[in-house]
């Protein structure tokens, strides 16, 4: 080995050895973090009276999750789903409001407490329980009907951005929440909720009591009680009343649901009402069945029914292949 060949692999050694280094220095500062890519796609078939023909479905979903820990034990977080970020007036069935959201929430977390913000629900609807307890269809058929209601309340009355603060000990957990007018003009909507869980049995209880405000339009409070049974039985009902700020007419809502889920088969059928100062306005119905395939495939069933008053049944099915990453 000549003197040139040798001081040729001493300097590959000493650029390895340089490079092993500066990858552990790098590596060392994110060693607490993590970050996670999951992926979510469907396809098959919608239709029924509330679409103008049957039509192909597809959809695709990427949410980038990412969490870390400080060296005092204070936990932090964010991620965004690409699927709504770009989506400034997301619809979907809502309680007593319009939603607008981006997709993007932020965590911060020390032992009990806990502080969400951004697309993150108020207080109302983290304490109380959804009436779509098992099954989901690629079309939301479910949860899209004229009875539905999921609990979002007041949320995005203003941009739908939502600071939330929860403590939880002992199978309590009591939040409070706010979501403010950028403009200045209006005052902040203001949350508070309160949900139980315990196990009785071998069926666990959950009670959700939830309340909010907002001066220019009115007082919204809730209850809901929830059951899941260890022979998968699953079943909740919530009810939820507004009481204007103008005018003298309470809108109310009741929900009913029930769930079964065994091995790889989940099926959930859901009813709700509203009334405005005690006569019907809507009603609606949905079915939804998942058959999980194996490997992140799964089978999906839906229907919807809604009864609005005043005018013709509305209904819509769907029925497709769901892919999760």
């Amino acid at each position: 080995m000549d003197l040139q060949t040798t001081v040729d692999l001493d300097s590959v050694l000493q650029a390895n050895s340089l490079l092993a280094s500066t990858a552990l220095v790098a590596t060392a500062g994110i060693a607490a973090a993590e970050v996670k890519i999951t992926g979510y796609a469907e396809i098959g078939i919608i239709g029924g009276d509330k679409y103008a023909t049957d039509s192909w479905h597809t959809d695709i979903d990427v949410t980038f999750s990412m969490t870390g820990e400080s060296d005092g034990g204070l936990a932090f977080g964010a991620s965004i789903d690409l699927d709504e970020a770009d989506d400034s007036a997301a619809g979907g069935s809502l309680a007593f409001g319009n939603m607008t959201q981006g997709g993007e929430t932020y965590f911060l977390s020390y032992g009990a407490l806990r502080l969400d913000m951004g697309d993150t629900d108020g207080a109302f609807d983290a304490a109380m329980q959804e009436v779509n307890l098992a099954g989901a269809s690629i079309a939301d058929d479910e949860t899209s009907h004229a009875g539905f209601n999921g609990n979002a309340g007041l949320d995005g009355t203003f941009d739908g951005q939502i600071a939330r603060v929860s403590y939880s000990a002992a199978g309590f957990t009591a939040g409070i929440s706010a979501e403010i007018d950028d403009s200045g003009d209006a005052d902040p909507v203001w949350g508070l909720g309160l949900r139980y869980t315990t196990d009785l049995g071998g069926t666990a209880i959950g009670i959700g009591l939830g309340s909010q405000t907002q001066e220019d339009i009115g007082d919204l409070v809730g209850i809901s009680l929830d059951a899941k049974m260890a022979n998968g039985f699953s079943a909740a009902i919530n009810y939820s009343e507004l009481d204007p700020e103008v005018g003298d007419d309470n809108v109310t809502h009741l929900g009913l649901g029930v769930g079964y889920t065994m091995n790889a088969l989940s099926v959930g059928v859901n009813y709700g009402v509203y009334e405005v100062d005690g006569d019907e306005t809507s009603s609606g119905f949905g079915l939804a069945a998942t058959y999980d395939l194996g490997g992140g495939l799964a089978a999906h069933l839906g229907y919807g029914n809604s009864d609005i008053a005043g005018s013709d049944d509305v209904d819509s099915y769907s029925l497709g292949l769901s892919m999760s990453f």
